[in-house]
């Protein structure tokens, strides 16, 4: 059985803060309200949101900056569009690998005239936490560091994992059978998205509660150098929809006019 619940009472983030110790007043604030069942145990997934480990680290820039932030991020530009009131919305890749609105630069719950970064190492973060709480109780857990970003295709955003540390971020099927018998060729579900959503369903960006504990997969837990969330995001070479349909229309339109005029130059 899977269970979920949000740790209560965490205060306002600052740089510089600890996170471990305000994450374990949570616990005892949950234990408080929920008795021993809440204390974390070998096999729980603490999954924090990005935002506040962006402010323990200081990731804080002025508002006015936001726009020489994302072009700071950005390694590669996948679409961009201009809306009815002429603010332009850029879908980028940032140094992270993420592919994201804005290169994951952030102004919600955040103080007036500032935005956030994305944390600067999202695994290295996590490790951290992860490191921090195994030692302050003894449990084996594992740390998600999230973010909420859209999809291809389709509305809305859920919460996705962008740091791990202690957590196999797939669960390889490969190779197995399904219930018809026939062997699993490319099954390879991304637990760890799939565990960062249902966090998000108990957290919420009003409700103020940025961290949550998740029970009931012990054996997607192990030791803290697994690979972390930065092997979710595919290799260039092997991504089909790296350019948005406009962008890949002006280029493919330029490479034929280039080749048009190089077939036209007389030879000498």
């Amino acid at each position: 059985m899977l269970q979920v619940w949000a740790l209560p009472g965490l205060p306002e983030v600052s740089a510089g803060d600890d996170l471990v110790a305000q994450i374990l007043q949570g616990v005892d604030a949950a234990r408080g309200a929920h008795g021993d069942d809440a204390a974390l145990r070998d096999g729980d997934i603490v999954v924090v949101t990005s935002k506040i480990v962006s402010k323990a680290e200081g990731r804080m820039l002025r508002a006015d900056d936001r726009e020489d932030a994302i072009t700071a991020e950005t390694v590669r530009l996948v679409a961009a569009r201009t809306g009815p009131s002429g603010h332009t919305t850029r879908i980028v890749q940032n140094r992270l690998g993420i592919v994201a609105a804005a290169a994951g630069v952030d102004a919600s719950n955040t103080p007036n005239g500032t935005v956030l970064l994305l944390p600067e190492d999202p695994d290295a973060s996590a490790r951290a936490l992860a490191a921090g709480l195994r030692s302050g109780t003894g449990a084996r857990v594992g740390v998600l560091v999230t973010d909420t970003l859209g999809r291809a295709w389709r509305e809305g955003q859920i919460d996705q994992a962008i740091g791990s540390a202690g957590v196999h971020v797939f669960e390889d099927l490969r190779g197995q059978t399904d219930a018809e018998g026939r062997e699993l060729v490319v099954t390879m579900p991304c637990v760890a998205d799939e565990i960062a959503a249902a966090a998000d369903l108990v957290k919420g960006k009003a409700a103020r509660l940025p961290v949550a504990v998740v029970r009931g997969r012990a054996d997607l837990v192990g030791d803290l150098d697994l690979p972390g969330a930065r092997t979710i995001v595919r290799a260039l070479e092997r991504d089909m929809f790296r350019r948005g349909a406009d962008e890949a229309y002006a280029d493919g339109y330029a490479e034929g006019r280039a080749a048009a005029v190089r077939d036209d130059t007389p030879s000498v």
